[in-house]
């Protein structure tokens, strides 16, 4: 794994600083992953063409502006700017609607509390992680990879409402670890 970051941190570094087959070798590695992510929101409501473009935009966002990628961060930026641009063009075609019960109620502190907002996102961050198998894969599918609860079920052959529970399950232990940290959750 730490060759994975450090070669993802060159190639990061090699686009900043203009290297066209850098950005050919970052869209190589993570096109399908991208793509995955793409599809999973925009599924049928737009066309194949119009989540293919959506991908290439990803990969123009990085181009202009892989400085604002942190070190180590760039399979997180690529999901980020993926569900982003998804988002906005499902909004563009009229085609948004929040989805199912996901929302993780969590007020997230203003734009001048950086700190605090790090502190809330790596103590989510390792709620998440200290989730169990198979709730923390469930968890991960549903909430980063936008999967619907059906598809987590066929996937991992259990019941749609066991799926469904552990998520909630999961909502709960994440509110309540939160909140013992301090952090205030709607």
């Amino acid at each position: 794994m730490p060759d994975a970051v450090t070669s993802d941190d060159r190639l990061v570094h090699a686009i900043q600083n203009g290297d066209q087959s850098a950005l050919g070798r970052v869209m190589e590695k993570y096109a399908a992953y991208v793509g995955t992510i793409v599809w999973n929101i925009v599924r049928d409501r737009l066309t194949r063409a119009d989540a293919e473009e959506i991908v290439s935009d990803v990969f123009l966002i990085l181009w202009r502006s892989a400085d604002k990628v942190y070190p180590g961060r760039l399979k997180g930026y690529l999901s980020v700017m993926a569900r982003r641009r998804s988002i906005n063009a499902l909004r563009r075609a009229g085609q948004y609607a929040p989805p199912e019960d996901d929302e993780l109620p969590i007020t997230a502190p203003g734009p001048e509390d950086a700190v605090l907002r790090r502190a809330e996102y790596e103590a989510l961050r390792q709620t998440v992680d200290a989730l169990p198998e198979p709730d923390r894969t469930i968890f991960i599918r549903h909430y980063y990879f936008c999967q619907k609860t059906a598809e987590i079920a066929s996937a991992l052959g259990m019941n749609v409402n066991t799926v469904k529970k552990k998520l909630s399950r999961g909502r709960e232990r994440l509110r309540r670890a939160l909140a013992e940290g301090g952090y205030f959750i709607a």
